[in-house]
Formats: C-alpha cells, sequence, structure tokens
C-alpha cells in the first residue's frame, strides 16, 4: 500500500479534530485526534509509524491523505 487516506472530522464536544483509517486488509485502523491540524498532522504521523513499524500490517505509506468531511466555510462579512 503506497498511500492512505484518512477522514477527518471535528469532535463537537471537544473541539479536537479526529482522523480515522481502517485497514481494507482487515488488520485494524488507525484513530488519532489534536487540537489543530499541525498537532493533528504529528499525531497520524506516529500512529502511521506505530502501525505500520513492525511490518506486520504491511510496508509503511509513503503518501498520507487528509479527506475532510465537512468543508471548511469562509464568511464574508
Amino acid at each position: 500500500m503506497n498511500e492512505i487516506t484518512f477522514n477527518v472530522e471535528r469532535d463537537e464536544d471537544s473541539s479536537f479534530l479526529v482522523a480515522t483509517w481502517d485497514d481494507p486488509k482487515g488488520n485494524g485502523g488507525i484513530a488519532t485526534q489534536g487540537q489543530d491540524l499541525s498537532e493533528l498532522q504529528e499525531m497520524v504521523r506516529d500512529a502511521v509509524r506505530c502501525h505500520f513499524g513492525d511490518g506486520e500490517a504491511g510496508p509503511m505509506p509513503k503518501i498520507i491523505r487528509f479527506h475532510f468531511m465537512s468543508d471548511p466555510v469562509l464568511e464574508v462579512a
């Protein structure tokens, strides 16, 4: 697997960004969170290294994508 895509949503209770990925091969998945996009990126990198680090889940993906479940809206007043 060369690329994986995380679904990203904002948790309404905590306002954290939550990223999830389900392994299509049935080897579990990854879920993590961060207070902002920068922290979420760090947390996802760390979680991916942990999930793929021992090689049992397959080779480490070279590309990690984020799919934002809701599109941000820019309001112009």
